[in-house]
C-alpha cells in the first residue's frame, strides 16, 4: 500500500465553506467508491481554522486550500481529484510519500462528522541547501521531532518525507508534516506552546525556534491551518 498526498487548490468562483462541503459531499464519496482506495484523511482551509490565520506562512506562491491524503494499491494509478469534482478543484499536485506517525491521535476521535476536533497545522517543507540528505534526516527525525512534542500542544503528528513527485513541474517538497492541536491553539500562544506560564511560553518557543532552525530556511516553509477530517482506520487514529 502506498501514500499519496495531493495539494488542491478550489476554483474561484468557490468559497472556503463551499469548497470544504464540497469535497466532503462529492469527493470523498467518490473516492471511497473505488476499489484501489483504502484510506482517506482530508485537511481543508475553512472557517473554523479563521481564527488561526495569523499561523499562515506562504513563501512558495499560492497556498494549497486543501491536502488530501489516499493510502492506495498503487499509487501510479492514482485518482485525478480534479476529473472527479471539476467544478470544486481548479488545480491539483500529488506526492509519493514514506509517512511516519511520532503522535498517534489516541485522544481525540473524530465527530460523527468526520472532522478531527482542533485544527491540523499543515507545514510544506523544502531542504536547505547546506544540507545533505542524510544530515538534514538525522535532524528531523533523529531530534527535533522530540523537541516538537515536548515544546507544543499537538495531540497528532505525522512526517510525511516525499519519495518523488508524482505529477512533475509542481513546488519542490521534500516534506509534508501535519500537527493537531487543540482549538484553544488557534488564538492561545500558552496553549499552543503547551505552556502553563510566561516563562515556559519563552522557553518552549525559543526551544522550538532554534531547533527548527537547524533544517529549516523560514523563507522557504509555507504553512497552512486547516480542519482536518478521518474516514478510515489505515488513515487515522
Amino acid at each position: 500500500m502506498e501514500k499519496v498526498q495531493y495539494a488542491l487548490w478550489r476554483a474561484p468562483a468557490v468559497g472556503e465553506d463551499a469548497f470544504r462541503a464540497g469535497l466532503l459531499a462529492d469527493l470523498v464519496p467518490a473516492l471511497q467508491r473505488l476499489e484501489s482506495v483504502r484510506g482517506l484523511r482530508l485537511a481543508v482551509v475553512d472557517s473554523a481554522v479563521a481564527p488561526a490565520a495569523d499561523k499562515r506562512l506562504a513563501n512558495s506562491g499560492s497556498l494549497p486550500d486543501a491536502l488530501l491524503s489516499v493510502w492506495l494499491d498503487d499509487a501510479w494509478r492514482r485518482p485525478q481529484p480534479m476529473a472527479l469534482v471539476p467544478e470544486l478543484v481548479a488545480r491539483s499536485h500529488a506526492w509519493l510519500v514514506s509517512e511516519a506517525e511520532p503522535v498517534v491521535n489516541a485522544t481525540q476521535p473524530p465527530g460523527a462528522d468526520a472532522r478531527v476536533p482542533g485544527f491540523c497545522q499543515v507545514a510544506l517543507l523544502q531542504r536547505p541547501p547546506r544540507l545533505d540528505v542524510a544530515e538534514w534526516l538525522h535532524i528531523w527525525k533523529g531530534s527535533h521531532w522530540q523537541i516538537a512534542i515536548d515544546t507544543q500542544s499537538t495531540f497528532g503528528y505525522r512526517q510525511n518525507l516525499v519519495v518523488c513527485d508524482l505529477d512533475g513541474g509542481g513546488p519542490s517538497l521534500d516534506a509534508i508534516v501535519e500537527e493537531d492541536f487543540p482549538a484553544e491553539a488557534m488564538t492561545s500562544a500558552h496553549s499552543f506552546y503547551a505552556a502553563p506560564d510566561d516563562a515556559t511560553l519563552q522557553a518552549h518557543q525559543t526551544a522550538m525556534m532554534e531547533s527548527c532552525a537547524r533544517f529549516i530556511d523560514f523563507d522557504k516553509i509555507d504553512v497552512v491551518p486547516m480542519s482536518a477530517y478521518w474516514f478510515s482506520p489505515a488513515a487515522g487514529p
